[in-house]
């Protein structure tokens, strides 16, 4: 399934809009404006809250909780040291963790499950806010990769001038 992620340019705090392939509005990222670390809640378009995004302020690296009904679902962690390449894990119960790596300065990366590319994420550069393609493969988790998206573009791009 492919999705539409749009950063609004003026809003308190950070909020996205997430759009289907056909152009629907389906979810919105409502960004805390006065909290310590970045907060966000993950919607349905009726409001219901479908995950909430949590930045740990008090952790080695950039970090954040994805949790779901009060429980963490996924912890999302910048590499400190990679070389070559950034990278983010993206850290569930079981043996399912997620990596994220790419060249996130520029936009582009994939979020793979060992060898298999479960998602690819790009930035479409003419808009003025940030807005990202991604293509989820099926079968896969869309709200936990798309807010997985949001946390990798809260890590990266802080601020972007955007608050206001």
């Amino acid at each position: 399934m492919r999705y539409v992620l749009k950063q609004r340019l003026l809003s308190w705090g950070d909020d996205f809009y997430i759009k289907d392939e056909n152009e629907r509005d389906v979810y919105f990222v409502d960004g805390k404006a006065f909290s310590i670390g970045d907060q966000l809640s993950f919607q349905d378009l009726q409001g219901n809250e479908l995950a909430f995004i949590k930045q740990k302020v008090l952790s080695w690296g950039k970090t954040y909780e994805i949790s779901r009904s009060g429980a963490v679902v996924a912890v999302v962690k910048k590499a400190l040291f990679a070389p070559f390449h950034h990278r983010f894990t993206v850290d569930v119960p079981g043996p399912d963790d997620l990596e994220a790596e790419g060249n996130f300065t520029d936009h582009e990366y994939t979020f793979r499950r060992g060898d298999r590319t479960v998602a690819t994420v790009s930035k479409q550069w003419f808009a003025w806010t940030d807005t990202y393609g991604i293509e989820i493969a099926p079968g896969e988790d869309a709200v936990l990769i798309l807010a997985s998206a949001v946390v990798v573009d809260q890590a990266c791009h802080p601020d972007d001038g955007k608050r206001h």
